[in-house]
């Protein structure tokens, strides 16, 4: 199970913080990611992370959002800043269990609102 939160409303060009806590040690979890929705438009990749802590961005967040991970508390964070109406959006965070991975392979969490105003 992920359990998502952090989102909320901001102005252009302020930070948040979103959260995606695991139940389960995310280091036995091949990749860890974010996504988000905008309204109208599909779900996208924003960020993700490995088992092994290597990151990757969409190139829409690069420079702007951090991935990180703490393996203590089983949760992953994404550092959010320089926020831009365009981030507009619910974040859903996934887990990837690796095509290894008995099925389901991917788990969602429930998503959290980011609004960004301008």
């Amino acid at each position: 199970q992920l359990q998502a939160s952090g989102g909320g409303l901001v102005q252009a060009g302020g930070s948040l913080r979103l959260s995606c806590a695991a139940s389960r040690n995310i280091r036995d979890i091949n990749v860890m990611g974010w996504y988000r929705q905008a309204p109208g438009k599909q779900r996208e990749f924003v960020a993700s992370i490995t088992s092994v802590g290597i990151p990757n961005y969409a190139d829409s967040v690069k420079g702007r959002f951090t991935i990180s991970r703490d393996t203590a508390e089983n949760t992953v964070l994404l550092q959010m800043n320089s926020l831009k109406p365009e981030d507009t959006a619910i974040y859903y965070c996934r887990a990837d269990l690796g095509p290894w991975a008995s099925p389901p392979r991917y788990s969602w969490g429930q998503g959290t609102l980011v609004t960004v105003s301008s």
